[in-house]
């Protein structure tokens, strides 16, 4: 049986892609369908707006082609399938002409003609082209600008500052936005986006009161837009991985998580200096309880919180802490602006337990350790854009389908805004 292997990405599966398989499928007669995952493609600076790994991979199995599908995840994988799988044949377009000759030293390479005039560009830019404004000025703002340009079908509609216009201006020339305005302002400007028509990407926390976010969240259900929370560690890969590796059950049971995020704001000379400051509750806690609530739920028994404020400043906290009782675990968090800690994670477990080396929050790297070092397990993970890059990913995804809220529940999003104000 001669076997024939190709690779791709596949994203909108379309007429060229069909008929690549076909001419693949007459090399040999058992064909191999590798399909490139998102991790894969992020280290290799593509981004994939439209559809997910297991969208995809449905859409190569209902052409009917592939007698085997498999998944692309690592650099140097094609050698290891074509040696493990028994290929005769490896097989990919001619605009990768020359790309892949080192391959024959295992098998036949063959550079099938591509399909003229069909791109999966453009057909992700006709069916899932948004232009998205941001609302808002500052360092974040400027982040979310630039990694706009790396996701396929999405393009920077307009900017303005919170002081100069309000957020419904940004609609003539926007379909989304990206709301990072004050935290006292965002529960306002988030519903004046929703009714101009617009779907809303809000830097966390989204309102600061449970019955402000639900509100907000009854809107955009009644307008058919899209709502999504956006702290970008809920989208960093090495981030997932952990909490995979934690509710798989390689550390045991979950007894203690502690989360710690500081940073030390400049000087002030005065309490009014800190007023379009984010205090340290809003600045840090959205992110650290995110983690505690994915791993041990929102439903704690007993929450304690303590925190110091600035001189002169009574809403301005300096530094939080966060006591979380739960049936059979607990969890701390510490934020701060005017302190400053370590910035790790440590999940403990009954069986060993995660590390996450500061700062974690944006980490590519952490380690799962145990009683006997040899059980020790350490992962690595590229991080693109802090996570920006991928959130902008689901929000896009999220607008053409119709659903989300993405890696954040509304459960999750609605606890933050009450514990953070």
């Amino acid at each position: 049986m001669k076997k024939v292997i190709t690779y791709g990405t596949f994203d909108c599966l379309h007429e060229g892609h069909r008929r690549l398989l076909e001419r693949a499928k007459a090399l040999g007669d058992w064909l191999i369908v590798g399909v490139t995952s998102d991790d894969y493609d992020r280290t290799r600076g593509k981004i994939n707006a439209a559809q997910s790994l297991m969208e995809r991979v449905e859409a190569v199995k209902g052409v009917g082609l592939a007698d085997e599908i498999i998944v692309e995840e690592y650099e140097g994988q094609k050698i290891d399938d074509i040696r493990r799988l028994g290929v005769d044949v490896f097989t990919v377009g001619s605009d990768w002409v020359g790309k892949f000759d080192y391959l024959r030293e295992w098998c036949e390479v063959v550079y099938l003609p591509r399909t003229q005039g069909v791109s999966s560009s453009e057909i992700r830019g006709v069916r899932r082209g948004v232009r998205l404004g941001i609302f808002g000025t500052g360092v974040v703002a400027d982040k979310y600008r630039k990694e706009v340009e790396w996701v396929n079908g999405m393009s920077v509609g307009g900017q303005c500052a919170e002081f100069e216009a309000g957020v419904e201006s940004l609609a003539g020339t926007c379909d989304a936005v990206y709301v990072v305005s004050h935290p006292r302002r965002h529960a306002a400007d988030v519903r004046s986006a929703l009714e101009a028509g617009m779907h809303v990407l809000c830097e966390s926390p989204v309102a600061l009161s449970g019955k402000d976010f639900r509100d907000l969240v009854s809107l955009a259900a009644e307008r058919r837009l899209v709502l999504m929370d956006a702290i970008k560690t809920a989208y960093a890969t090495a981030y997932n991985r952990m909490l995979l590796v934690v509710k798989s059950g390689k550390i045991g049971r979950v007894v203690s998580v502690d989360a710690t995020c500081t940073s030390l704001m400049p000087p002030w000379q005065n309490p009014k200096d800190l007023e379009e400051s984010w205090n340290s509750r809003q600045a840090w806690a959205p992110a650290a309880l995110l983690t505690v609530f994915q791993l041990l739920g929102t439903h704690w028994e007993r929450v304690r919180r303590k925190s110091f404020f600035a001189e002169g400043a009574e809403d301005f906290d300096l530094f939080t802490k966060y006591d979380f009782e739960y049936e059979g675990a607990v969890a701390s968090v510490k934020v701060g602006k005017g302190v400053k800690s370590e910035g790790e994670l440590v999940v403990s477990g009954t069986d060993g337990y995660i590390y996450v080396p500061s700062p974690w929050w944006k980490t590519d790297y952490f380690e799962e350790r145990h009683e006997k070092a040899e059980e020790n397990r350490r992962f690595f993970y590229q991080l693109d854009g802090e996570g920006i890059r991928a959130q902008l990913v689901a929000f896009s995804r999220a607008i053409a389908t119709g659903r989300g809220p993405g890696n954040v529940t509304e459960a999750e999003s609605e606890v933050i805004a009450e514990l953070v104000k």
